[in-house]
């Protein structure tokens, strides 16, 4: 963790409106949270600061979410890191593949305060 008491969280999402509502669900669970429009940007500030947990969309430009995944789980750090997709995909095949990139969970969007809560327990 990067401070004593705190915890660091990144959302990755190319929407500003999604990655501010996500950062303030966060903030609320006592969170310090980062934000990436998408997965490139995203794998560079992992490789530079370490997260506790990081929320991510799946349909991004540059790099999408499993793309970024697949990459992130190579790096020594991110080996165990809560990874939650939280995407608006819904099929079976998309489900699969995100768990295949190495997803912790998957979430159909939207997602509201007390759902969070409940994954960050379960986490």
């Amino acid at each position: 963790m990067s401070g004593e008491n705190s915890r660091r969280a990144l959302v990755v999402d190319d929407s500003l409106t999604v990655r501010i509502y996500h950062s303030s669900l966060l903030r609320n669970f006592g969170y310090e949270v980062d934000t990436a429009e998408n997965g490139l940007e995203a794998l560079e500030m992992a490789m530079k600061k370490r997260y506790d947990l990081i929320l991510s969309d799946i349909n991004m430009p540059v790099m999408d979410g499993f793309e970024f995944v697949r990459k992130l789980r190579k790096l020594e750090d991110y080996r165990y890191t809560p990874v939650v997709f939280i995407t608006t995909l819904n099929s079976e095949e998309d489900r699969r593949r995100a768990i295949l990139s190495g997803g912790t969970l998957y979430i159909v969007k939207p997602i509201n305060l007390q759902a969070l809560e409940k994954i960050l327990r379960s986490l």
